[in-house]
């Protein structure tokens, strides 16, 4: 795997491939990050990861400080996974100057959900996105669906500038009991680590419900709150939307069940599609 710390040396090493598969990530790598390195392997020439912890997407009181970097075992993962470029900028390489020019997607999209509780952090998702498209000039992006959100607010955004960017969707990897993987799991205590598979359960319990028929989606929302309420979570939202835009579903529409919660001091986000 070759390694590199400026866009000049990312360009030149690119000038030989036609179809570049990339990877963005924060680093702090897990199993479902290789998993979307496996993923975009077959689909290009070249396959390329960056590793970048973007501080616009961070709320002042948000764990940007303290977000684990973990270098030499990201190197290592990346290496065995197949990956054949990384791409490792520091801020000041990345943003030169104050970043003053920043994306900002549609309200409808990008202010519910994760955009409500966390204001401005799709601006910072997609000014880092497009900017590292600018400098990678990728042909496919691998983005893992347990962002769903995130995945949905960059597709629109490829699409409406006309991107020459295919955005491909990964599967969640998830623990043997269900939990979805994130970085952020890392910041779980022994008990909260037990409990934590409760989210998915939630969700799980959610869209059993509505495979079953159930009409009722704001009761489906109020129990499963309230359910993760009593066993000491504090949820932001579980919801049931629609995929195509995350809007408040109609009869007929293809959904998906969204939720995010804290335990304890960490944040954690989930979703199934039903």
């Amino acid at each position: 795997m070759h390694i590199v710390h400026t866009i000049a040396e990312l360009r030149s090493h690119l000038e030989q491939f036609k179809r570049a598969a990339f990877v963005p990530t924060m680093g702090n790598l897990h199993e479902g990050h290789l998993t979307l390195i496996g993923q975009a392997r077959p689909l290009g020439d070249v396959t390329v990861a960056s590793i970048f912890v973007n501080r616009l997407q961070f709320l002042p009181h948000e764990d940007f400080d303290t977000y684990p970097r973990t270098w030499d075992s990201d190197c290592e993962k990346l290496q065995a996974a197949g990956c054949d470029l990384l791409f490792a900028p520091n801020e000041k390489e990345l943003y030169p100057e104050p970043q003053t020019f920043k994306m900002h997607p549609p309200a409808e999209l990008a202010d519910i959900l994760e955009g409500y509780f966390r204001p401005g952090f799709f601006v910072g998702v997609c000014t880092v996105v497009m900017k590292l498209f600018a400098c990678v000039q990728p042909r496919v992006a691998v983005f893992g669906k347990k962002d769903y959100q995130q995945l949905m607010v960059i597709r629109r955004m490829v699409q409406q500038f006309a991107l020459p960017i295919e955005i491909v969707g990964g599967e969640t990897t998830r623990a043997p009991d269900g939990l979805a993987l994130s970085s952020r799991n890392g910041y779980l205590s022994e008990g909260e680590r037990t409990e934590a598979v409760q989210l998915s359960l939630a969700l799980k319990a959610m869209a059993t419900a509505l495979k079953a028929g159930t009409h009722d989606i704001g009761a489906l929302e109020d129990q499963a709150m309230r359910t993760l309420t009593a066993r000491g979570w504090h949820p932001d939202y579980m919801v049931a939307r629609r995929r195509s835009d995350l809007q408040a579903p109609q009869p007929g529409d293809a959904l998906v069940v969204l939720g995010a919660a804290k335990l304890g001091a960490t944040r954690l986000i989930d979703n199934l599609e039903v």
